[in-house]
């Protein structure tokens, strides 16, 4: 009678295994509440959040020992058959194992950097995996994280043998009716207990908060899920829907045919025979600088050009990431594919560009890395007409670190090329080194290092340690190097300047910024934007809304360069009062907004909640009939904008405009 009701050896071992991997998800799953839960959320405000999440372990700890349990069910292929299966099988195991712990480990720095599950968007960095790879070893101890994950694989291989062992000193005949209704609990634990209705990752987004639906899910949930995000797609009869509020606010003539963004800007005067020098500055976060007051002073140079330029003290990148901050500012499209970058995606990297206007000048970009980086080589070549492309391998000055040679050294390079231009020229210039691994070079860190700082006021201001701060020094020094040796060059005088940043970066700023920068992560993409060009442009200090994809338009409107115009784009000094925006999206958390001179509405995708918050210190509340007044008003043009710019991802075409 002991034996009638026992299961087979393999469906034991299973069983045992089973445990042990829920338990394995569940500790994971404690860890990144207490690593990552926000102010006010306690253990029993998540009860709902692990409960859910239990279900969604059950579904891939299932997955995972299915092999197992099916394929070991017979003789042939079972764990107990021989030595070589049961080899087989613990490798297996073990193989399996290494995989969650990659996984859990991804997650844990996906969380912390994006405070979001790991999901697809992280292959893009994959797809550029040996300079991917180089930022990591270079800014991380990886060596010994490897180490120690060495040991732990070498502890599960070991564990897998005794519990083997423990299961295989019981002996037990095969039943074939016994493996069948644990192949049946199997398919209820796939389904996440319904079959009839199971589980799905939208599921988890019902608990109505976004930090909760990550909590519940787990991370092969969450990425293997947002693979199917990675396709561009656009709705044409939505982008229909949303034409009449576009025009509205962007001003497009009212005859204007269904969906024709095309608007064509000349000028009563020439055109000037002008340079342009637009410098794209690397994580170069408003607050951080002193262009904010922020009285750590990382940016005294900046300042001092900011002090006789014109200075747009609110501007916005559209999303945060370097390449498509790049993507937006050239093509004038906020790039609101979700899970894949544009400037990766064949489908939507052919994009018109208002720099194709410039036909009298002679185009450059330089940039220290390699260009094949986030395929901004494919971006630029492809849709920028006669471009000089200089990357590295191509300049004297020696590689630094793995985004190529210093910021400085490519000033200087920089400098030395444009200076043997004899015909106007538009030459971008990106940054690098204000990123991890936040290094300096030997030459320069005494220029930059000396000034320490109390760990409490780099906090305070914004700054997770005294090298983050001592990059963004490093980047201001560069800076005014390259302008120094620019005066001493016969083409300064006739050069407009211009710096912005690619993105900003996540983090404390309650100190400068009211609450709505810090708690909904305005400072990922609020950047300084600085016109400078002495004599030609009245220092201004501006407090408007602008975006990044408004920096082009500009350029030509200063240099009365006519223009073809096909996205959302404007000229800054140009644009009907009252009409300031900036669109915004938060891809990892599906979270789409506006933000304007007084509030920045968010719409949660997934939640499908919204939200208006103000951006001023000590805003006068608004009346219940005007906050919702405002908030429908806003609502309807962020969707206008969303949907647009998804048509324009793939229907901006080159070819298909003029310059």
């Amino acid at each position: 009678m002991g034996h009638r009701f026992q299961l087979p050896p393999t469906s034991r071992w299973v069983l045992r295994l089973f445990v042990f991997f829920m338990l394995l998800f569940s500790i994971m799953r404690v860890l990144t509440f207490y690593s990552f839960r926000p102010d006010g959320v306690s253990f029993s405000d998540a009860v709902p959040s692990f409960l859910m999440g239990m279900r969604f372990d059950l579904r891939w700890v299932c997955i995972l020992l299915a092999p197992l349990l099916i394929a070991g069910s017979f003789n042939r292929f079972s764990p107990f058959q021989s030595s070589r299966t049961k080899r087989f099988w613990i490798i297996y195991l073990v193989v399996v194992s290494s995989f969650l712990l990659f996984f859990f480990g991804a997650d844990f720095g996906h969380f912390d950097y994006v405070e979001t599950r790991l999901n697809a968007s992280a292959l893009n960095f994959i797809e550029d995996f040996a300079i991917s790879m180089s930022m990591l070893w270079q800014s991380y101890p990886l060596f010994w994280i490897f180490l120690l994950l060495s040991l732990v694989i070498y502890g599960l291989y070991r564990f897998f043998q005794r519990s083997h062992s423990k299961v295989h000193t019981i002996k037990h005949p095969f039943k074939p009716v016994r493996t069948f209704w644990m192949m049946l609990l199997l398919i209820i634990g796939v389904a996440g207990s319904n079959p009839a209705k199971p589980l799905t990752w939208k599921d988890a987004f019902k608990l109505g908060d976004n930090f909760k639906a990550y909590l519940a899910l787990n991370p092969l949930e969450n990425f293997f899920t947002t693979l199917r995000f990675r396709k561009p797609f656009t709705d044409d009869g939505s982008a229909k829907v949303q034409f009449d509020a576009m025009k509205e606010l962007l001003q497009l003539p009212k005859e204007s045919a269904m969906l024709n963004f095309q608007r064509r800007e000349v000028f009563a005067e020439p055109a000037k025979k002008m340079n342009v020098v637009l410098v794209i500055c690397e994580s170069l976060s408003m607050y951080k600088t002193g262009l904010s007051g922020n009285p750590l002073n990382t940016t005294p140079y900046l300042q001092q050009l900011a002090n006789e330029g014109l200075l747009f003290e609110r501007c916005f990148s559209p999303h945060f990431g370097t390449a498509r901050g790049v993507f937006a500012l050239l093509s004038g499209v906020p790039d609101v594919q979700l899970s894949k970058f544009s400037t990766r995606n064949i489908e939507a990297i052919d994009q018109h560009t208002i720099l194709n206007s410039f036909t009298n000048h002679e185009k450059f970009y330089f940039i220290g890395g390699n260009s094949e980086f986030n395929n901004f080589k494919g971006l630029l070549v492809n849709n920028v007409n006669g471009l000089h492309l200089y990357e590295e391998g191509m300049y004297k000055s020696p590689k630094f670190n793995v985004w190529g040679i210093s910021d400085k050294n490519l000033f200087n390079e920089a400098n030395q090329v444009l200076s043997q231009q004899t015909t106007p020229f538009f030459s971008i210039i990106q940054t690098a080194d204000n990123h991890r691994p936040f290094v300096l070079p030997e030459e320069d860190t005494a220029a930059v290092a000396a000034r320490q700082v109390d760990e409490l006021q780099l906090k305070k201001y914004g700054f997770d340690s005294q090298k983050e701060m001592e990059a963004l020094l490093y980047t201001d020094y560069s800076i005014q190097q390259f302008m120094e040796a620019a005066k001493q060059q016969p083409w300064f005088n006739n050069t407009l300047f211009v710096f912005v940043g690619d993105h900003g970066v996540k983090g404390n700023a309650t100190a400068l910024y009211p609450d709505a920068w810090t708690n909904e992560r305005l400072t990922d993409e609020h950047v300084p934007l600085l016109f400078y060009a002495p004599g030609f442009i009245k220092p201004e200090k501006r407090k408007e809304v602008v975006s990044q994809v408004d920096v082009l338009p500009t350029i030509a409107g200063l240099l009365n360069q006519p223009y073809t115009n096909t996205t959302i784009g404007r000229d800054l000094l140009r644009k009907p009062a009252g009409k300031d925006f900036a669109f915004i999206i938060h891809h990892d958390e599906a979270k789409i907004g506006m933000v304007n001179n007084e509030f920045y509405y968010i719409l949660n995708m997934n939640l499908q909640k919204d939200t208006l918050v103000p951006l001023h210190f000590n805003a006068p509340l608004l009346s219940k009939e005007k906050y919702e007044h405002t908030k429908k008003q806003m609502a309807v043009e962020t969707i206008a904008l969303y949907e647009s710019s998804r048509w324009m991802l793939l229907n901006n075409k080159k070819a298909s405009v003029k310059p």
